[in-house]
């Protein structure tokens, strides 16, 4: 875990992270993990829908423990863009618009108090990946 350019963060965010990653997961962020994982799994059940599964274990990854992650970009090469690109308007028009607006909704419902200001940051993080998460993967910050 590298952050602030090259060091490694100080103990207490370290202790803030697992503070709030814990919250995270005893108000529904376990719950949400599980049915991304399910649904991912379901998807894999079809050969069509393993590209699509894979993304959305990954998403549920992410989900399970956002506090500490970052999104970035893979690079691409050669007719992975073209591959990606297509897969990623596949995904936009049949999961990825419905999850980006679950997770707005979900930012907006709890952005209502200060107390939930920390998680609706970490919803806003998972929308680009719910939308096209072909070509996103995160990394431990």
């Amino acid at each position: 875990m590298r952050g602030y350019w090259g060091r490694s963060p100080p103990l207490e965010d370290n202790v803030l992270r697992l503070i709030l990653n814990i919250l995270w997961i005893v108000f529904g962020g376990l719950l949400l993990a599980l049915q991304y994982w399910l649904g991912g799994l379901l998807l894999c059940l079809t050969i069509i829908g393993i590209p699509f599964g894979l993304q959305i274990i990954k998403l549920g990854s992410f989900a399970l423990l956002p506090f500490g992650k970052e999104l970035v970009e893979e690079p691409t090469e050669g007719l992975g863009g073209c591959l990606r690109l297509v897969l990623n308007v596949i995904w936009l028009l049949t999961f990825g618009l419905s999850l980006a607006i679950t997770h707005l909704t979900a930012a907006i419902a709890t952005a209502v108090t200060i107390i939930g200001i920390p998680f609706a940051l970490q919803h806003l993080k998972m929308v680009p990946l719910a939308l096209l998460p072909f070509g996103q993967s995160w990394r431990e910050i």
